[in-house]
């Protein structure tokens, strides 16, 4: 379990046969643990192997196909979120780095304090993004506003600018999202309790 908060942006440098290999900032790598789980852009993936900088973890076929990683290339910088710890504090939501659906940026607008990043998403998942309601957007956990049927809009202060990935973005490309699993859970206990 994560919790949006990104703790590292590294850089990917190897693809191969189902493992990502990815340059960390020192320090990073050297607490994951062989086998452990490490939010790569939001996806949990299987750490195998890790050096003092660096570390690759597995990607299956179901992941490549269904989230981001499939089109990343060597050079992509990548967000990195180690598990929540038991003494560790939630300060943004619950995300388990499961991703549902890949979405797009639209618009980037400048404004008062910040920047303002609308993105579409697959309307089948609208049921599960309310106004103010949580989001995790390549594993960044954002508030979404102005929610319709296929699009939403967070606001991305200066440090969130900078400090994540957010900031390489550019209208037209992909992010993984992942929705609030409170709300599945909800939907799920509705859908039971009504059969």
């Amino acid at each position: 379990m994560f919790t949006g908060i990104v703790q590292a942006v590294g850089q990917v440098t190897a693809l191969t046969g189902g493992s990502i290999t990815v340059r960390t900032p020192r320090g990073f790598s050297e607490r994951i643990a062989p086998g452990g789980s490490v939010a790569v852009n939001g996806v949990c993936l299987t750490a195998r192997e890790r050096g003092s900088d660096w570390f690759t973890a597995e990607v299956s076929g179901e992941t490549a196909t269904r989230t981001t990683l499939g089109g990343i290339v060597p050079g992509t910088r990548v967000n990195l979120e180690l598990p929540l710890r038991s003494q560790d504090g939630i300060d943004g939501h619950i995300v388990l780095g499961h991703v549902d659906a890949v979405g797009r940026v639209k618009k980037i607008v400048r404004d008062a304090g910040g920047w303002r990043f609308t993105f579409s998403y697959p309307p089948e998942f609208a049921r599960y993004l309310v106004e103010k309601g949580s989001i995790a957007v390549d594993g960044i956990s954002l508030t979404a506003f102005a929610v319709t049927a296929a699009s939403f809009t967070c606001a991305v202060i200066a440090t969130t600018f900078t400090e994540t990935t957010i900031g390489d973005c550019h209208p037209g490309d992909a992010v993984n999202l992942e929705f609030d699993i409170l709300g599945k859970y909800v939907e799920r206990m509705l859908d039971v309790y009504r059969s």
